[in-house]
């Protein structure tokens, strides 16, 4: 039988071998934050925070220092835990600092999914360099012997006391940063409380909105509603056939008749945006302004008409179209 040759040594080694217990526990940690973060119900209670707050302050760190340094000895168990808080908290906001320049934003689902790739591929990264080494030298992580161990490290039986005092004070203060990590995460300062309401042309861009109608066409549009007021809001959309005219003597234009068109009612939560298709179709001719109002909550009776319903509007839009 023929000498295997290194690369297939490498591949026997890589497959052949079981996954490290401190890689496996990462990724069903990982993967049960996921589902905590996705699931009806779950999503909403204080467990979706115990999973989360680890892969944001821990296991994408530890994963990188793992495919760094996978050689037992490398550097030990205090340093592994420190620089894997450490990097985390650098390597989450350079992740979503990367997002805000591409399409997609810093957004739920990309961060997800940014940050579980990142943490996937240092995992295998790590595995693999744990293969190339003899199995006596991969590192693995002392779980039965933990608590003792980072002790040890940390307060050595044969240390003066001024060192001791110095390692009580760096334990503490990294147990500050962890706390207020976590204070910032789950206690975010409320921003600006405001709502998106927008309208796009048929290619859902903020161009090609109907200026010249005709009887009966069907002219399609979209219309937005962003949610960023803290809290669940219920919106009412009401659109507004109008014709109104100029007085050159008041120098105002005045409403002359104002037909309904459409109404439509939505609940959003706080950071929900949503983007409805709405056919723009005119009965009669005559008409020359198309006003979209947007009420939150607190919609007024019928009895409130023209100028007035237009200011007890939360939002306001309105296109200009000319009969032909």
């Amino acid at each position: 039988m023929s000498e295997k040759t290194p690369h297939e040594k490498r591949y026997s080694t890589f497959f052949n071998q079981d996954f490290s217990l401190d890689l496996v526990l990462a990724g069903v940690w990982l993967a049960a934050s996921i589902l905590t973060i996705y699931l009806p119900y779950l999503n909403a209670t204080p467990v979706r925070l115990v999973f989360t707050l680890p892969v944001m302050l821990f296991i994408p760190g530890y994963c990188f220092i793992t495919a760094l340094f996978p050689r037992d000895g490398d550097i030990n168990l205090v340093e592994r835990m420190v620089l894997s808080i450490g990097l985390s908290i650098v390597i989450v906001p350079l992740i979503c600092l990367g997002l805000n320049f591409t399409p997609w934003g810093i957004r739920l689902n990309p961060i997800v999914i940014s940050l579980t790739l990142f943490t996937l591929v240092m995992m295998v990264v790590a595995y693999y360099r744990r293969s190339l080494l003899p199995l006596k030298d991969r590192y693995s992580m002392p779980f039965s012997e933990i608590t003792g161990t980072i002790r040890e490290e940390i307060f050595p039986a044969d240390t003066k006391k001024v060192d001791r005092y110095l390692s009580a004070v760096l334990v503490i203060a990294i147990l500050m940063v962890i706390i207020i990590t976590i204070f910032v995460i789950a206690v975010p300062k409320q921003g600006e409380q405001f709502t998106e309401f927008f309208i796009l042309g048929e290619n859902r861009t903020a161009a090609g909105y109907p200026d010249l109608t005709l009887q009966r066409q069907n002219y399609t549009m979209y219309v937005g509603v962003g949610n960023h007021e803290y809290e669940d809001i219920t919106y009412t959309i009401e659109t507004w056939m109008l014709r109104t005219e100029f007085d050159n003597v008041t120098n105002t234009t005045r409403i002359k008749v104002m037909d309904p068109n459409a109404r439509l009612s939505l609940t959003l939560v706080h950071n929900e945006t949503t983007i409805i298709p709405y056919n723009l179709s005119f009965n009669k001719t005559g008409y020359n302004r198309v006003e979209f109002l947007l009420f939150s909550e607190n919609v007024p009776g019928f009895d409130v008409a023209g100028s007035d319903r237009i200011n007890a509007s939360y939002r306001e839009l309105h296109l200009r179209v000319v009969n032909n």
